[in-house]
């Protein structure tokens, strides 16, 4: 049985978490598992928007008890390699050439709390509840930390990677970990299909290169040389078939092409 399904709904792959009995807790084949479905999805290109979600009351409880007692037998050398298995998850994840939403519903611990971190963006419900809670087992947050540290900032992290302490979904959506805060999972839904809707209005090569303009540019001091990375990607971009398809489109009042023709309604 696999831990991670893959759902192609029209140009949406809605990858989901499938462990709902151990509350989509990671171990190494579930870490396996979601890499390599990510993989393929960034590979299909008919596939515009990557839904991260998890099935049942938790979107993920953080390590898996029985890894976690594993892991407590390997040396130095086999925790790096476990490690870097996560990490690879991690930047998969950050750095997909799609938009990826994460869905979270209820507890979202430790690695979770990476998942949704790595995500652009991530729309939770009032029961979501939050942990960075590795200190208090004599550990550390580290392969997640790069993309934690992103979304809610260093002066969170300092709180939270050191107290371990809990937070709820206000406090995840003050800290820019949540980018969206719904009533109830109906209600999510519904705003995920809103902004899965604003996300095939633009043009897919257009919102890749917009990751990557962001990663180029979040943290880096003002310079002549930041200033004409910028200036040369706008004109790369504007020069591309994307970009000339979007200006024509603009200028003759018309949709581009990569937003899909509505059909007309029955009277």
């Amino acid at each position: 049985m696999s831990f991670v399904l893959t759902e192609i709904d029209g140009p949406i792959a809605i990858i989901t978490l499938n462990r709902p009995d151990k509350h989509n807790a990671f171990d190494d084949s579930l870490i396996a598992d979601l890499t390599a479905r990510l993989q393929a999805v960034d590979n299909m290109a008919d596939i515009r928007v990557v839904v991260l979600s998890a099935a049942g009351k938790s979107f993920s409880a953080g390590a898996d008890l029985h890894w976690m007692k594993r892991m407590a037998a390997y040396s130095e050398l086999d925790n790096e390699r476990d490690a870097m298995a996560l990490a690879t998850l991690m930047k998969t994840l950050h750095s997909l050439g799609k938009p990826t939403i994460a869905r979270v519903q209820g507890a979202a611990y430790g690695g979770g709390v990476g998942l949704i971190a790595c995500c652009d963006i991530a729309v939770g419900t009032h029961d979501a509840a939050f942990a960075l809670s590795e200190t208090r087992l004599g550990l550390i947050p580290a392969v997640i930390s790069p993309y934690v540290i992103a979304a809610i900032g260093e002066r969170a992290a300092h709180r939270y990677f050191l107290t371990g302490e809990r937070f709820d979904a206000g406090e995840a959506y003050r800290l820019g970990l949540l980018s969206e805060l719904v009533n109830d999972e109906d209600e999510m839904d519904l705003r995920i299909e809103k902004v899965v809707a604003d996300l095939l209005a633009a043009g897919p090569d257009a919102i890749r290169e917009a990751k990557l303009l962001i990663d180029a540019v979040a943290g880096q001091p003002l310079s002549n040389a930041l200033i004409a990375d910028t200036a040369a990607r706008i004109a790369r971009v504007r020069v591309s078939p994307e970009g000339q398809e979007g200006l024509r489109a603009f200028l003759e009042k018309r949709n581009p092409a990569w937003i899909a023709p509505t059909l007309p309604s029955e009277e």
